[in-house]
């Protein structure tokens, strides 16, 4: 999937990857999308529910690699 700006959260621990994402998405244009890369298990869950609770944000697809899972978030309103 092509996103528009990549967010490296790996080595944080629950909160942070969804707290930084938080943070990225607030720059981001609306359609923009946000690949976030953690290595926090918890990170699938975490964001899957802050996305699903948070307006403006559409959780498009999580892939896991090993030990790697990448979020992608895109912007849908401002």
């Amino acid at each position: 999937m092509d996103a528009d700006e990549t967010l490296d959260a790996t080595g944080l621990s629950c909160p942070m990857p969804v707290v930084e994402t938080k943070q990225a998405t607030d720059d981001l244009v609306v359609g923009d999308v946000l690949e976030v890369r953690a290595t926090d298990p918890g990170s699938v869950s975490d964001l899957a529910g802050w996305a699903d609770g948070t307006a403006g944000v559409e959780l498009l697809d999580q892939t896991e690699d090993g030990d790697v899972y990448t979020h992608y978030v895109r912007r849908t309103e401002r």
